[in-house]
């Protein structure tokens, strides 16, 4: 193939490109870098804090043919020229590769040249080795590696021999038989992934300039909500360094902070788990370091949901406070509903519904009612749909939590605006 038939290749198939992955594996080449910059690679995290030292960096930008300088993060006005590092958002992930073929013939990345020239791509004892990399770095260099080929991936150099192949690492893939070769790859799930996440203020971090890193993802991170003000805000994002976001305190001019994670699903991470921190003492005015770790606390979720009005929620900080409940008449198709508060603040609370099929057969759906008894409103719900008509509110299952078993229970919650005041008549049907 020529090189202006290979740049046309691409073309086509950059005017297609899905930035956020799928299921289905792509092969692209596969070049080595031997670290992360200093004092962050290009999602903004230090190679040490790495979970593992098994990384990648994928492509910023997918402009065949035009090798010149752009805007980073690349703005919506410029959207298609956006590479598989999407600005960020696939910081975190970790992609599975797999070993495919090797060039025969010169492989060098020079611009407006064919890749494998004078050769051809061909099969060895190699093919199928597999490992896995976390996200952690972006190639943005001007070279046809970085802007021609959209599903480039640049490895790091000391895990080219831990390649997996029959059981063990291949051991000498590199450098006599690896000449830049093909890879296939696809987005999974942090693998054996326990524990929960690390949040690290970054290098100059004070108080007016709150700036974290969130790490040890199990499904990378598309965001960070944080509450400040009696509101829960959408937080900034580092420049396109996806692991770094700007966030605020509670109240203005302090150093305590909550924060919720939407991982790349775009769903709260933990159900939209609360994370409590402070900025750590070692930083005195500014930190210093290029990461300082935050130890934290957790409080109840608040919202399922990353789209919740940030007005509408609240924040967690006080424990379960009180309870009701109430049910039909028991027997055949019958259902019970018990509620309880499972945090308050002030000027709202968070509460959550049990609803339990008390009968002696199955329920294939269930409607819960009741009525506040004050000027309550309903700021935000999951797991049902809910609708209020003054203090009336009427709650219907969703399509998946409806058919109930005799004695199975489902959980459905809602955020409400008002004074936290017990409801009035909780029944189910």
């Amino acid at each position: 193939m020529s090189a202006l038939a290979l740049v046309l290749s691409f073309q086509l198939a950059a005017r297609a490109l899905d930035v956020s992955g799928g299921s289905t594996a792509v092969t692209g080449n596969a070049t080595w870098f031997s670290s992360l910059g200093a004092p962050y690679g290009g999602c903004g995290l230090p190679q040490a804090q790495l979970d593992t030292q098994n990384f990648l960096a994928l492509n910023v930008f997918n402009t065949p043919g035009n090798y010149g300088a752009f805007t980073r993060p690349i703005p919506a006005s410029n959207a298609s020229t956006m590479g598989m590092f999407d600005n960020g958002l696939n910081c975190g992930r970790y992609v599975q590769v797999s070993v495919s073929d090797y060039c025969t013939g010169t492989n060098d990345g020079a611009q407006n040249q064919a890749f494998c020239r004078n050769g051809s791509w061909t099969a060895d004892a190699y093919n199928g080795a597999t490992l896995t990399f976390v996200v952690a770095d972006s190639c943005g260099d001007s070279n046809a590696w970085c802007r021609d080929d959209p599903y480039h991936v640049d490895l790091a150099q000391a895990s080219l021999n831990q390649f997996v192949l029959n059981g063990r690492p291949v051991g000498d893939m590199y450098p006599s038989h690896w000449n830049n070769r093909h890879v296939t790859w696809k987005f999974i799930p942090a693998p054996n992934y326990t524990g929960d996440i690390n949040i690290g203020f970054l290098q100059s971090a004070q108080v007016y300039w709150p700036a974290i890193a969130v790490s040890h993802l199990p499904n990378g991170i598309h965001g960070i909500r944080y509450y400040s003000g009696g509101t829960w805000q959408n937080a900034q994002m580092n420049s396109d360094m996806g692991d770094d976001y700007i966030i605020a305190p509670t109240t203005a001019g302090g150093s305590q902070y909550q924060i919720q994670v939407v991982d790349a699903a775009d769903t709260l991470l933990n159900g939209g788990r609360v994370y409590n921190f402070s900025l750590p003492a070692s930083c005195g005015s500014s930190c210093g370091q290029a990461y300082t770790a935050a130890s934290y606390t957790t409080s109840a979720p608040v919202s399922a949901s990353p789209s919740a009005s940030p007005s509408a929620s609240a924040s967690p900080s006080a424990s379960a406070s009180s309870s009701a409940s109430a049910s039909s008449s028991p027997g055949t198709g019958a259902c019970t509903v018990s509620t309880s508060v499972v945090s308050y603040w002030t000027g709202g609370y968070q509460l959550q519904f049990t609803v339990t099929d008390s009968g002696s057969t199955a329920i294939s759906g269930w409607k819960v009612g009741f009525s506040f008894a004050g000027t309550q409103t309903v700021a935000n719900s999951w797991n049902a749909t809910v609708t209020q008509s003054a203090a009336a509110v009427t709650a219907v299952n969703a399509s998946y939590n409806g058919s109930l078993a005799p004695g199975a229970s489902t959980t459905w919650g809602m955020v409400v605006n008002g004074a936290n005041q017990p409801l009035i008549s909780p029944t189910c049907t």
